[in-house]
């Protein structure tokens, strides 16, 4: 079947889906054997479809972070977690559809899951907020988390989203402290956690789910401080300066890496998340097992030490 939504860059993608839908179309009518040209049409397929991944530009991973039908929050929770039970509401003024969470089981053992969640449609994106959180979608986070440290259970984190909503009414209600706030309380929980930015992670909207003892990107996710639009429209005033400012950003899950910014890449089928996402959420899973187990052996005071000793290293300064 044809690609449903085609970035710029798999138009030859498309055509090649293209050329075999009407072959097999012809075959059927006309009753003719056309699986030796379908095998050489898929196969030719398969290999330009990993030539164009191998190659992508920071500008383009950003497109593939931002792909409509890659993977969210709510369909890992549905393929690799279990027995998921959605909580609601931040205490104190709402519930924000923009971040969901919850108590979840991951191989048998009680997790804590929080992550943005878009939409799939206009509708959808709208009562999401596209994924924008407003100031008690933190607050629900942060009420989320102090629950799993009570009962000494893991957080896990899934980043999405473009940064928090800068509406005049989240500014009302305190949107910068409560990012600031949620990165406070998640350097000093004592109890283990796992952020992973599976999609595009941007500003303090990212940070305020990503202070953890691991940060994992998926392989065609961003994570930056800005979007490449907003950073060519602030330095160049020209948002089509969009490529430039992704290269200059050092946004990708590479760049990050070996900026000791992120500590392990979770590699994603050819093609991104969205061609397989049985195959994507399977990668997630047996990582999360992994860095869980790790993370459990340590003691809770050493735990939050290694934690405040790991951003500490961060961006710090060397006299050459």
């Amino acid at each position: 079947m044809a690609i449903a939504y085609t970035l710029e860059f798999e138009k030859p993608l498309a055509d090649l889906e293209r050329q075999i839908d009407e072959l097999k179309r012809v075959g059927e009518e006309r009753g003719i054997d056309v699986n030796g040209e379908l095998a050489t049409l898929e196969q030719k397929l398969d290999t330009k479809r990993a030539e164009i991944y191998a190659a992508l530009t920071p500008m383009q991973r950003v497109m593939v972070a931002r792909h409509p039908r890659r993977p969210y929050t709510l369909d890992y929770l549905s393929s690799i977690f279990t027995d998921f039970i959605e909580l609601h509401g931040d205490r104190l003024f709402r519930d924000d559809p923009a971040i969901v969470g919850g108590w979840a089981r991951l191989a048998g053992q009680s997790v804590m899951v929080i992550g943005h969640q878009k939409g799939r449609d206009t509708r959808e994106n709208i009562r999401r907020n596209f994924g924008m959180p407003h100031p008690e979608g933190y607050r629900k986070a942060l009420r989320l988390m102090k629950m799993a440290e009570q009962f000494k259970a893991p957080v896990i984190t899934l980043i999405d989203t473009q940064g928090a909503y800068p509406g005049l009414g989240a500014e009302e209600r305190g949107q910068s402290e409560a990012l600031a706030r949620n990165i406070l309380e998640m350097s000093v929980l004592e109890t283990p956690i796992v952020s992973v930015v599976i999609g595009e992670g941007g500003s303090g909207g990212a940070l305020a789910l990503g202070v953890s003892d691991r940060i994992l990107m998926f392989e065609n996710s961003v994570y930056s401080v800005i979007t490449p639009e907003g950073c060519a429209a602030i330095l160049w005033k020209d948002s089509t300066q969009r490529e430039r400012a992704a290269d200059a950003l050092k946004l990708t899950a590479d760049d990050l890496t070996r900026l000791g910014l992120v500590d392990e890449i979770i590699p994603e089928p050819v093609g991104g998340a969205h061609f397989d996402p049985e195959a994507a959420g399977e990668s997630l899973r047996s990582v999360l097992i992994r860095h869980l187990a790790e993370l459990r052996k340590v003691r809770t005071e050493r735990l939050v030490k290694r934690r405040h000793e790991k951003y500490a290293a961060m961006g710090a300064y060397a006299d050459a």
